[in-house]
C-alpha cells in the first residue's frame, strides 16, 4: 500500500494563503453588514442618547479616543463620558495619574458625569463605533482598543496584537471586562488572536447582549 495514503492531507502554502484571505473577506463582510444593519436598528437610540448627553452636559456629545490598529494610529468614537477638563484632571492628580498607568482605567473615576455612568454601565458610549467598524477601522469582534502608551503592556506580543482591528466587543468584553487584571485581559486577547475563526465571533456576538444587559464589570 502507497504510504502517502496514510499521511494526512496538508494544504500547499498557496492554498493556505488563499483559504485565510477567504476567512478574513468573510470577516470583512460580516463587519460591514452587521454594522450598517446596527446603526440603522439603533439609531433610535443613538440619538436618544445625543439628546440626553446635550441636555445633561452640552457638548461635545462624541468623544474620540486616539487608539492604534494595524493601519496606524486613528479616532474612535465614543459618547463623551467624562467632564470636558477630565484631561487637565488627570493631569492636575498625581496619585489619579499612578492609579490610571496602572490599569489605563479608574474604578469610580471622578472625572465621570452622571450620565455618562449610566451609559458606560450598559456599554451605550461605546455606540458610535459602529462608524469605526463600517469605516474598516475596527471590526464588530476582536482585541480591546488600546492607546500608544498601553502597547508596552503587551510585551513581546505587540507585533502580533497589531495584525488585527480592535473590536466593538471580544473575548475580554464578553468574559472579563474590568473585573479581571490588565495581564489577564493580555491573555485573552492574545488567545482570542492566536485561535480566531468565524465561529468564534459569532458566539461572541451572540454572548455581547446578555453581557451588556447585566452592566457587570463595566464602569
Amino acid at each position: 500500500m502507497n504510504s502517502l495514503n496514510n499521511r494526512p492531507m496538508e494544504l500547499p502554502e498557496a492554498a493556505f494563503a488563499a483559504h485565510k484571505s477567504h476567512r478574513h473577506v468573510l470577516k470583512r463582510s460580516l463587519d460591514a453588514s452587521g454594522s450598517l444593519l446596527l446603526l440603522v436598528m439603533l439609531s433610535p437610540l443613538m440619538v436618544a442618547v445625543t439628546l440626553l448627553i446635550l441636555f445633561m452636559d452640552g457638548r461635545p456629545v462624541i468623544y474620540r479616543r486616539r487608539v492604534v490598529g494595524p493601519g496606524g494610529e486613528f479616532d474612535a468614537f465614543k459618547f463623551r463620558t467624562m467632564r470636558r477638563d477630565a484631561d487637565e484632571m488627570l493631569r492636575r492628580d498625581v496619585s489619579l495619574q499612578k492609579a490610571f498607568q496602572e490599569n489605563f482605567k479608574l474604578k469610580s473615576d471622578p472625572r465621570v458625569t452622571a450620565v455618562g455612568a449610566m451609559l458606560r454601565k450598559f456599554s451605550l458610549d461605546e455606540l458610535p463605533q459602529l462608524f469605526n467598524v463600517l469605516r474598516g477601522q475596527m471590526s464588530l469582534v476582536g482585541p480591546r482598543m488600546i492607546t500608544a502608551p498601553e502597547l508596552k503592556k503587551y510585551g513581546d506580543h505587540c507585533a502580533l496584537l497589531l495584525t488585527v482591528k480592535p473590536g466593538l466587543t471580544g473575548y475580554w468584553q464578553v468574559h472579563g471586562r474590568q473585573e479581571v487584571s490588565y495581564a489577564e485581559r493580555v491573555r485573552m486577547d492574545i488567545e482570542y488572536i492566536r485561535n480566531w475563526n468565524l465561529r468564534m465571533d459569532l458566539e461572541l456576538l451572540w454572548l455581547t447582549p446578555l453581557r451588556v444587559i447585566r452592566g457587570r464589570g463595566a464602569y
